[in-house]
């Protein structure tokens, strides 16, 4: 009887999540359709292809007498958006160049939807769901929640591989390890696009990782090498010039838009200058415990959660994580839904307190329209979401003055504090969870749910 009554509950979540899916879908292509401007826009998938096409020495980027023509193109546009990736990544970006512009921008779409349902379905494998169709219907019906989300919608509005990158990572390092040498690998490869991913390495040599911290090590490394053999002079200039290290290459650290320390650290201090100390100190702390508490987790069989501590330190103290790195929000949410259904039954509290986190994220990253708060549409889906309903800088003005203290974010009170730093402020309260979670649970070992369920034991990531 209990097996016919959950072969039921099965399959009511997968029609359930099929439906909710197949709705977001058509929701999708009906704004595609009645607002096309508001959709999409793909500057920086414009980037990356002007980055490859300067790998590929094309005009107009390339300039055959720069030493470095990746680095010293002008940039994108009116606001001069510049390539501000890895050669590696120009280099992977000239494959893209192939490809019409037309049929890009729709395969960029699609990637982005596939990934995001392939990054939730390692999720809940990670979490060692084992039933394929609740593994499933909790995939689809996931991506139907977190899918009208400012970071999601952002990374397909902007043709950005943040998605495609958090998918790479949460299947390289969920995998099981038996027979995988490779396992780590994937995570390098990831890091040689966009750094923030090289947080993983001290993460998995705290937890004792060390043939996976070296595939990782190892992964990077041939992407700096392919990087010096393809494009030398930018490789120059990018690890030993310290292009890697300027932020403001990137545009203004104290835009609304970057949701990381250093951001808030600037509004509040009133300039960038002024906001350096703080930001360092405080991205030191919190390197240190995000990173300790991350490693305790894991060691008490919360792998999932440790995995999410690790990236979501990296996105803390990175000197920029614009509103569409923190797309690393959805698996937040498939884990706490898991974690509250999990507990439902043995630990009602303690349910409640996940299902509640994982409501409050989704309302939080919600694509709310600033015209509900009378805040006209100003940057395209820039003026979605919370984050966008103070007033903020024009990203050109930085680019064509530098920073100056009449800028609005330099000034906002009250409640725009708070809506303003909207997703820094709940990654903030998750870290916060996750780490006395992490220390409460020091020095134990038991399983992450209710005894009787082992299925998010490390025997369970397997699954």
């Amino acid at each position: 009887m209990n097996a016919v009554l959950a072969r039921v509950r099965e399959q009511w979540l997968l029609a359930a999540g099929a439906a909710a899916f197949v709705v977001v879908l058509v929701l999708w292509l009906a704004f595609d359709e009645i607002s096309p401007h508001a959709a999409l826009n793909f500057v920086d998938l414009n980037v990356y292809a002007d980055g490859g096409l300067i790998v590929r020495h094309m005009l107009p980027g390339y300039h055959p007498h720069g030493n470095s023509p990746l680095y010293s193109w002008p940039g994108l546009g009116s606001l001069e958006l510049k390539f501000t990736y890895t050669p590696f990544a120009a280099v992977a970006f000239a494959g893209i160049t192939l490809i019409p512009w037309h049929y890009l921008k729709d395969l960029s779409i699609a990637i982005n939807m596939v990934a995001l349902l392939a990054a939730l379905w390692f999720t809940y494998g990670g979490l060692g769901v084992r039933s394929r169709r609740v593994r499933l219907g909790a995939t689809l019906l996931t991506t139907a929640v977190v899918f009208w989300t400012e970071p999601v919608l952002r990374n397909i509005y902007l043709g950005q591989v943040n998605i495609v990158l958090m998918a790479l990572i949460i299947w390289d390092l969920c995998q099981p390890s038996e027979g995988r040498w490779w396992k780590g690998a994937a995570t390098g490869v990831a890091a040689g696009i966009k750094l923030v991913p090289l947080i993983f390495i001290p993460y998995l040599l705290l937890t004792r990782r060390f043939r996976e911290a070296v595939m990782a090590c190892a992964g990077f490394a041939v992407t700096v090498l392919l990087g010096f053999a393809v494009l030398p002079g930018d490789s120059v200039t990018w690890w030993f010039d310290g292009v890697f290290a300027k932020g403001s290459r990137t545009g203004f650290i104290g835009w609304a838009g970057n949701q990381s320390l250093d951001g808030l650290a600037t509004r509040l201090s009133g300039s960038i200058a002024a906001g350096q100390t703080p930001y360092l100190a405080i991205a030191a702390i919190t390197a240190v415990v995000g990173l300790a508490c991350a490693a305790m987790l894991y060691r008490a069989d919360h792998p999932m959660p440790a995995l999410l501590l690790t990236e979501l330190t990296g996105d803390l103290i990175s000197p920029i994580s614009w509103d569409h790195h923190w797309v690393w929000f959805a698996p937040g949410v498939a884990v706490a839904a898991t974690y509250g259904v999990r507990y439902w039954r043995s630990a009602r509290a303690m349910a409640v307190g996940w299902l509640t986190m994982a409501v409050g994220l989704v309302a939080v990253f919600a694509a709310w329209p600033t015209t509900w708060f009378g805040v006209p549409p100003h940057l395209g889906l820039d003026s979605y979401g919370l984050i966008w309903e103070p007033p903020n800088t024009n990203p050109g003005t930085y680019a064509k003055y530098g920073d100056l203290p009449r800028y609005a974010e330099y000034h906002w009170h009250g409640l725009q504090l708070i809506t303003g730093n909207a997703y820094l402020l709940a990654a903030l309260a998750v870290f916060g969870v996750l780490t006395i979670t992490a220390l409460l649970l020091a020095g134990q070992r038991r399983p992450a749910v209710p005894a009787g369920d082992q299925s998010t034991s490390r025997a369970g990531v397997a699954a």
